[in-house]
């Protein structure tokens, strides 16, 4: 088919572009001259604001669950200002005082200084279902900015028992294959078959987590803590909190824990317990609001203060550096890491009127520890006191086990059999903590002063170093850690077992370091300490490590203790790592741990003398396992992790779930009710659900 030529004129062309690029050139004009003021941020975060699309809901709430609203009002030029603010949900306006923060008062790199964070505390919807929300600001000129997000309550249904307690067994860093490594050293396999199982292999329902955080798809444990106790996603490094522009580290828009949602509604009490420091992320991701989790200074302080909104009875782990005065050797209190809320700046001030938490000061010399025990904390410094307490007379606890972070079960194990034999110079004399308690221990006490709480309790047991011995790539520490973990687990099983109120869950944070166990050891002990001396990849890897058939089972002897009598056996697990620094390898036991900087005394003898990294370990040898990731460290994997569930309501903790998931199904089991998931509900008969 042929073209058609129209028959117009190279003139009439000539014409219609220099038409085109006046109208193009007016408009430009117009548009510059009438520029708007923006909005680049709105909170709760949501797609609806951040692509245009109403999918998939970033944010969800139970009813009723407090959260701030915050927005970021930009003016359109250094000579405008943000006058006002306000923020509507499903067209209506929200009735209560709008706090506008200039940000020359200290914004974020890259905000400028004459823009407005606008902000509502402690918001509350009740109807369930898809919500959408909006701010409207007007800028000195009189125009006006309006964005809109949206956010869900989920809806809770009828369901059958409703339990007392919750109790979150968390293994920081603990993936599928800590899990089947804790299992081949604690129990053995004899031909193929698992001959004792993990206490957690025994809960009756599993499923995986996945466990992206709301910045990244590698979480950290701030963030992968906070998801399971307030069903939002937080920025990696933040704890109960959604990100903002301010550079306050305290006054990010909060969200509603766990704790302090039944604590509020229910009267629950809150225990923590942990073998980190008490100011690390996973303990202050149950009970603390704040964008810096390294802030340990506010964050104890906030443990004690605003107990009257988290219910804390219980606190037990590392960490005491925090609670002595600044002027007492070992304490690493300061006034940087702390908080305080202006009485007269409405933006922090709502926080204290709206929330209800304490105003805060800076007070680095504060005695902590004394003022815990002057609001009836009972204290235990080491595991003799904490025996000593009589749980039926105590209902509430504090254990500071450790400066920082206390020793891992390896060490703490090899301290009690030496004192068995009268010896010393071991580890735990190293940092002059000879007496620390195990988990299991811990655990029992926090479950006995806990069940004298008449409306039941939260409580959040960490196996903390699960995570930091891999990250140290030591894989005997973090094997060892996993099965003190497991036995914590078994105390929390039978207390649910026998209780039959309760729900346990065990799961983690995020996996650590891809840790795989990729064989077995093909020669003894002995040998392979001759081929140390050789050193080199020769030796170290292709003359020891057993792939496929040639790993065999290894034969790990357990003691009365319940942990190996030695992990360096003839034949041994071996563990490789995909999310690893360089280090040297010998694939025996280190006989000491990595420096640890969180402890106030690492750079002073006899501490200083460990190694203080990967690369300062087994160098003799000469075996160099090349890392993927730069630094010193192996680090987290976005890999899903296991989720396993006893007790009433587990059920509802089969297949894939994301990690905010969790939160709403255990506030379903403590608010309406154990349910059965839809898909098994169609198998049993269970009938349905009725939203309520």
């Amino acid at each position: 088919m042929k073209s058609i030529k129209h028959p117009i004129s190279k003139q009439f062309h000539t014409h219609l572009l220099a038409l085109v690029i006046a109208a193009t050139a007016a408009t430009c004009w117009i548009g510059a001259a009438q520029a708007a003021p923006s909005v680049s941020r709105l909170t709760p975060p949501s797609e609806l604001f951040s692509s245009g699309n109403a999918a998939p809901v970033i944010a969800r709430f139970l009813p009723g669950q407090r959260f701030d609203l915050q927005a970021t009002l930009r003016p359109d030029d250094a000579g405008k200002t943000i006058t006002g603010a306000r923020f509507s949900i499903d067209g209506k306006l929200v009735q209560a005082t709008v706090a506008l923060r200039d940000c020359s008062a200290g914004c974020n790199t890259g905000i400028p200084k004459n823009a407005v964070v606008a902000t509502v505390r402690a918001v509350t919807v009740a109807r369930q279902g898809l919500h959408t929300f909006s701010v409207s600001g007007t800028q000195s000129d009189g125009q006006t900015v309006t964005a809109t997000g949206n956010f869900e309550v989920v809806p809770l249904v009828v369901g059958g028992q409703k339990i007392k307690n919750i109790i979150i067994m968390l293994g920081d860093g603990m993936g599928a294959a800590q899990r089947t490594g804790a299992r081949i050293v604690s129990g053995g396999y004899a031909q193929g078959k698992a001959i004792a199982p993990l206490a957690m292999d025994t809960f009756p329902v599993t499923g995986m987590v996945k466990t992206a955080s709301l910045n990244s798809v590698v979480t950290d444990s701030a963030p992968g803590m906070t998801a399971y106790v307030s069903g939002n996603k937080n920025n990696n490094n933040e704890e109960g909190v959604f990100p903002d522009d301010t550079t306050d580290v305290f006054d990010n828009p909060r969200i509603e824990y766990l704790s302090e949602y039944l604590h509020r509604t229910q009267g629950k009490a809150l225990g923590l317990v942990t073998t980190s420091d008490v100011f690390d992320a996973t303990p202050a991701g149950n009970a603390v609001h704040t964008s810096s989790r390294g802030a340990g200074t506010g964050i104890v302080d906030q443990y004690l203060d605003d107990r009257g909104l988290t219910g804390l009875s219980v606190l037990m782990g590392g960490g005491r550096k925090w609670f002595l005065p600044a002027s007492t050797p070992g304490s690493e209190r300061g006034d940087k890491t702390d908080y305080a809320f202006s009485s007269t700046d409405a933006h922090t001030s709502e926080i204290v009127k709206r929330w209800g938490a304490a105003p805060g000061k800076i007070d680095k010399e504060r005695d902590l520890l004394a003022d815990f025990q002057s609001a009836g904390f009972r204290y235990a410094a080491d595991k003799t006191a904490l025996d000593a307490i009589d749980p039926t007379k105590t209902d509430r606890l504090l254990g500071l086990f450790a400066y920082a972070n206390m020793n891992v079960a390896l060490d703490k194990i090899d301290g009690r059999r030496s004192r068995q034999k009268g010896l010393t110079g071991r580890v735990v004399d190293d940092f002059g903590l000879p007496d620390q308690p195990m988990l299991d221990e811990m655990t029992v006490k926090a479950l006995a002063v806990l069940e004298r709480q008449k409306n039941g309790f939260v409580l959040m047991v960490e196996g903390a170093s699960i995570d930091k011995q891999a990250h140290n790539m030591d894989t005997e520490r973090w094997l060892l850690d996993t099965i003190e973990f497991d036995r914590a687990i078994k105390v929390a099983q039978e207390f649910s077992r026998r209780r039959g109120d309760t729900l346990v869950i065990v799961t983690a944070d995020h996996e650590c370091s891809g840790a795989a166990l990729i064989g077995g050891s093909m020669v003894t002990d002995a040998k392979l300490q001759e081929l140390v001396r050789e050193g080199g990849a020769a030796n170290l890897r292709d003359s020891v490590v057993g792939i496929y058939e040639k790993a065999g089972f290894p034969k790990y002897k357990m003691s009365g203790d319940g942990y190996p009598q030695t992990t360096d056996i003839d034949y041994r697990l071996l563990v490789g790592y995909g999310a690893n620094s360089d280090r040297f390898e010998d694939q025996r036991t280190n006989d000491k741990p990595l420096q640890d900087s969180q402890q106030p005394f690492v750079k002073k003898e006899p501490l200083s003398a460990y190694p203080a990294s990967p690369m300062a370990r087994d160098a003799e040898g000469k075996y160099m396992v090349t890392g993927q990731v730069p630094g010193s460290s192996a680090v987290h994997t976005a890999t899903d992790i296991p989720l396993s569930a006893f007790g009433p309501g587990a059920w509802a903790f089969t297949g894939l779930m994301d990690n905010t998931d969790v939160f709403f199904k255990l506030a379903q089991a403590s608010l309406k009710g154990a349910v059965m998931p839809e898909g098994l509900m169609s198998k049993t008969g269970s009938g349905k659900r009725k939203p309520q």
